[in-house]
Formats: structure tokens, sequence, C-alpha cells
């Protein structure tokens, strides 16, 4: 019984592994499914464009379509880059399957010759990478220039404030500067208000004592 019980437990197990893993299957071929939709829907934007531009010999427009197709796989990269690296594989078929008409269009054109190259010869991780690469490295150059600026403002800053704290020392200084100068002027004033108080003083006894003799001269008959 035990050994019948065993079995049961072991087939049902089985069963539930192998249901795990057709799911896990499902998720990944669904997943897969979804990025190709994804970047198919992407990419005929602009292969329906390079067709029109092609047929109508527009060097121009089609130089614009090349350049719209670099700046769609940076948009794509920001939400899935692997949406980004089918894009990039799916513009890159087109572009060889139609190499000889974009070069009887391109001419002599030596931007759009390398805008086609550009796209068409590298593999599709490698561009992404790239394009990634680069938009990290312009992140970091804006995050430095950023703490620079920040930096030189904060100098700034801090020299006005010194600048204000060294006129209001200077300020302060010009006042005590004057106040001792008052004072100074004050106390020579004072002082020679009271010499001249001594010697009207002086002067006025010796008058006195001048003007008491010659009143004792007078009555004496002097």
């Amino acid at each position: 019984m035990k050994k019948i019980l065993f079995v049961v437990m072991a087939v049902v197990a089985i069963g539930f592994t192998a249901c795990g893993n057709k799911t896990q299957q499902g998720e990944a071929v669904d997943s897969a499914a979804i990025v190709d939709s994804l970047a198919g829907e992407a990419a005929q934007g602009i292969i329906d464009q390079l067709n029109t531009q092609i047929e109508a010999g527009d060097t121009s427009l089609l130089m614009k379509t090349l350049n719209a197709a670099k700046e769609k796989i940076a948009e794509l990269l920001k939400s899935n880059p692997e949406v980004a690296k089918g894009y990039v594989a799916k513009v890159q078929t087109y572009l060889k399957d139609n190499a000889e008409k974009v070069k009887a269009v391109a001419g002599d054109n030596a931007a759009v010759t390398a805008a086609v190259s550009a796209l068409t010869e590298t593999d599709p991780e490698t561009i992404v990478n790239g394009i990634l690469q680069t938009v990290g490295q312009v992140a970091t150059d804006a995050k430095e220039a950023a703490e620079g600026a920040a930096a030189a403002q904060a100098g700034t800053i801090k020299d006005a404030a010194q600048q204000q704290v060294d006129a209001v020392k200077g300020a302060a200084q010009q006042q005590v500067d004057a106040a001792k100068q008052a004072a100074a002027a004050a106390q020579d004033a004072a002082k020679k208000q009271a010499e001249d108080a001594k010697a009207a003083a002086k002067k006025s006894a010796s008058d006195a004592v001048d003007n008491a003799a010659a009143a004792a001269k007078s009555k004496l008959g002097l």
C-alpha cells in the first residue's frame, strides 16, 4: 500500500514539474514574440518612409529618415533594450536587402553613405551598447558640469559674502576712526577753552590788581 502511494505521489510530482517547464517555455516564447512584435511595429514606420524616399530619389529626406532611425533606437532603449536590438535588426535587414537602391539614391553623398554604414556594418547589440555608452557619458558629463557650476556658484556666493563682511568691517572702522577724530577734536577744543579761560582769569586778576594799585595811588595823591 505504501509503495503504491509513493508511486502515485512521484507521478503527480513529475506532472507538476512538466507543467512548470511548459509554463516557463511558454512565457519565454510569449516574451520573445512580444519583443519581436514591438520591434516590428517601430521599424515599419521608418521602413515605409525609406521606401517612399528611395522611390522618390530624395537624398535630403533619406538622410533625415536615417537620422530619425538613430534617434528611435535611443528612444526605445529607455523602455526596452531588447526591443531596440530587434528594431535595429529589422532596419538593418531592410537596408541590406535594398542596398543597391539606397546606393543609387545616395550617389556621392558621404553623409548618407556614412549613416547607412553606421546602421548596417555593426551587429545590433554593439550598436545598442554603443548608444548606451554614449548616453551614459553624456549623463556623466552633464552631472560633472552641473557639479562644477554649483561649485563655482558656491564660490561666487562665498566671495560676495566675504566682500560684504569686509565692507561692513571697513565701514565700522571708518566710523570708529571718525569717532576718535571727533573726540580728539573735542578734547583739543575743551583744552583750548580751559586755557583761554585761565588766561582771561589771570588777566582779569592782574587788571584788578593794577586798578586797585592805581586807586590807592590816587588817594595818596601820587
